[in-house]
């Protein structure tokens, strides 16, 4: 089992920043990386950005390019999501996940954190 623990999210104008961290914990040793997945209301749960713990490869949504940056603290078990330029667009239910080693697939989840951008 891998636990995951959000925090960092609140109300911010468009344009602003945000920097979102997600705290691992339990069978770290199971998974190839960590990634962000966001909900707005009324939508299906999108990917966002993934990164690996061995070699930090990183992938984003196009929708985030230039704008969100994905970094792991492998020491500390944890990954943070730096967003700048936000859009009110961004506005979601902001969740860590887990992949599980060799699988592709997000097994575990955070309990997510809200992201407002206000216009």
């Amino acid at each position: 089992q891998v636990q995951l623990v959000e925090s960092g999210g609140g109300l911010v104008q468009a344009g602003g920043s945000l920097r979102l961290s997600c705290a691992a914990s339990g069978h770290t040793f199971s998974t190839d990386g960590l990634g962000w997945f966001r909900q707005a209301p009324g939508k299906e749960r999108e990917f966002v950005a993934t990164i690996t713990w061995s070699s930090g490869s990183t992938y984003y949504v196009d929708s985030v390019k230039g704008r969100f940056t994905i970094s792991r603290d492998n020491a500390k078990n944890t990954v943070s999501l730096q967003m700048n330029s936000l859009k009110p667009e961004d506005t979601a239910v902001y969740y860590c996940a887990a992949q599980i080693k060799g699988t592709g697939r997000y097994d575990f989840w955070g309990q997510g954190t809200q992201v407002t951008v206000s216009s």
